[in-house]
């Protein structure tokens, strides 16, 4: 049974990785950008933040043990700073598959500072906000945002604020996933040279 799982995680990962590369060619920064734009709940933070983190594609599948992968770049004062990636594993309830675009806002230079040490991990506690009707997304930090969208359509978006410095939003691209999982998300930085 571990042999299994283990198979089918290697190559959930290798689906998410490969995909995540594919599609991150056919899409760049600033078209992500201009899609958080569109929500009313994002505008605050794109206005206040003092930097960001942006990831224009997240490859996300699994059954029963799941895992996404994505890349992305970090920006302060609107300058890019380095570039990150992210790796998501998680265990539980899944089916499926998935393509999502990220955004993280850091309120100030002390979460800009905690994003950019090196090694930094978002808990399983926290969601991120869904500015795509239907489309929720574990994504959590010791303190990212929670809450719920029915789309920038609507107008109807939830109330979103800073939780210990950060803000998570999630845009689905498109697939299915149903799941009802825990995991993490670990982002590496690199500064730019």
């Amino acid at each position: 049974m571990k042999t299994y799982r283990f198979c089918v995680l290697l190559v959930m990962m290798i689906f998410a990785s490969n995909f995540s590369n594919l599609a991150q060619a056919d899409d760049n920064y600033s078209s992500t950008i201009e899609v958080f734009k569109k929500s009313q709940a994002v505008q605050p933070f794109l206005k206040n933040a003092y930097g960001y983190a942006v990831f224009p594609i997240i490859g996300k599948a699994g059954f029963g043990i799941g895992g996404a992968y994505g890349k992305g770049q970090v920006y302060q004062e609107g300058k890019v700073t380095g570039t990150a990636s992210v790796v998501k594993l998680s265990v539980g309830w899944q089916a499926g598959g998935q393509v999502l675009s990220e955004i993280i806002f850091f309120k100030d230079k002390r979460a800009y500072d905690e994003f950019t040490s090196g090694e930094f991990a978002f808990d399983a506690q926290a969601s991120a906000v869904a500015i795509t009707a239907g489309v929720q997304a574990q994504a959590g930090t010791k303190g990212a945002s929670a809450g719920a969208s029915a789309g920038p359509a609507t107008g109807a978006q939830a109330e979103t604020s800073y939780k210990k410095g950060m803000a998570v939003f999630v845009h689905a691209k498109g697939g299915l996933m149903y799941e009802a999982t825990i995991g993490g998300q670990k982002f590496s930085f690199e500064p730019k040279k």
